[in-house]
Formats: C-alpha cells, structure tokens, sequence
C-alpha cells in the first residue's frame, strides 16, 4: 500500500477501515518507544512490553471509535500512562488482598477439617478438567503457568477481550460447584496468580 502513514489524519482512516499495513506501521514505529516510555515508568521490562502489548490490542479492537482529529502518537502515551496509573492500583490493591486471603487461609487451616479441604481442592481439580476445552485451556494458562491475559492472547492468537470472557466463564462455573470458599480454594492451589483474575472480574 502507498499511502503515507506518517500523516496522522491517513493513518487515523486507515486504521478505522482496519487496514492490517495501517496497523502494522503502528506497531514498527511506536512499539519500541513505548516500551522504552513503560519501562521508565514501571522500572519493569516484562511489565513495560505487557502494558504496550495491551494497549495495541485495544487500538486495533476499538479502532472504529478513533476520533478523526485523534493525535494517534499522543493518544498512544496517554494510554500508556493511563495504564500504567491503573497497573500502579491494581499492584498496591493486590498486596492487601494477598495478606488478606493469607489470614483468611491461615484461619481455615486451623478451623476446617483437612479432609474437608482436600474434598474441596480435588472438587476444585475435577471441575477444572470438566471445563469446555478452550475454557480449560486459558484457564490453565492463566492459573498454572502464570500467563497475563495478553500473553495469553497472543499464544493464541485471539482477543484479550475473549481471554477475559472465557476467564470469567471458568471462574462462573468452578464456583457453582465449590461455593463460596472457591477464591481461597485457588489461592492454595495457584497462589497470588489467582488474584489478578478475581480483582480484574470485579472491576
């Protein structure tokens, strides 16, 4: 394609007529700037490429929603920032969820019966491999080895907004069989990988 992508305004058209060259020139010229822009913000290069990862992803799935006076650049590193901020709040969020679930499991370790506990996790364990086979899939990704959502999507190749409804689909249907103790069941069985999952659903 010949179009000039270094004018803002073609590249705005182009992007919202979900031209993939359109896109692909977004990703070669701003993914690395990004990168180095998140990384002087989080002091986390995994994190710095896991915020830019997600935020091209949103660009190219809402791309019909770009304003056509949109300064695409400006637009990238307020978003940048923007999710950075809300990262920031997550993490500060989640170490007081991780002390408050590690009193709350201290307290059924001393409380419920351990045979009581094990009938849970293993009800836990089936229900995880009963889950519909991508359901299972990203939720295993996602638990077990520890995956963000948009790694996960990436793997895949599918959208970071399905990774979050098929997370969502497996979180539902373990609790209908485990019950309200599910959050702690998790903990204890995949540690603080657990907590992004259930904060992220409560959003």
């Amino acid at each position: 394609m010949s179009s000039d992508f270094s004018d803002n305004d073609i590249l705005v058209k182009y992007l919202k007529l979900g031209h993939e060259d359109a896109y692909a020139y977004l990703m070669d010229h701003y993914y690395e700037k990004l990168c180095v822009y998140a990384k002087s913000l989080c002091k986390d290069v995994y994190l710095s490429e896991d915020i830019v990862q997600n935020i091209f992803m949103r660009v190219w799935e809402g791309r019909q929603k770009l304003k056509d006076n949109y300064s695409v650049k400006n637009y990238l590193y307020q978003s940048v920032y923007n999710e950075f901020i809300n990262q920031y709040r997550k993490k500060a969020h989640l170490l007081n969820l991780e002390k408050e679930y590690i009193n709350t499991l201290n307290t059924i370790l001393e409380e419920e019966d351990t045979h009581e506990l094990a009938r849970l996790i293993t009800l836990v364990k089936q229900e995880i491999q009963h889950l519909p086979p991508k359901c299972k899939e990203i939720f295993i990704m996602g638990k077990e080895e520890g995956l963000t959502y948009g790694e996960i999507a990436e793997h895949l190749g599918i959208s970071f907004r399905t990774v979050e409804n098929q997370m969502s689909k497996a979180f539902s249907i373990i609790r209908e069989k485990a019950g309200e103790k599910l959050d702690i069941i998790l903990y204890f069985m995949f540690g603080k990988h657990v907590l992004s999952a259930n904060h992220k659903m409560k959003d």
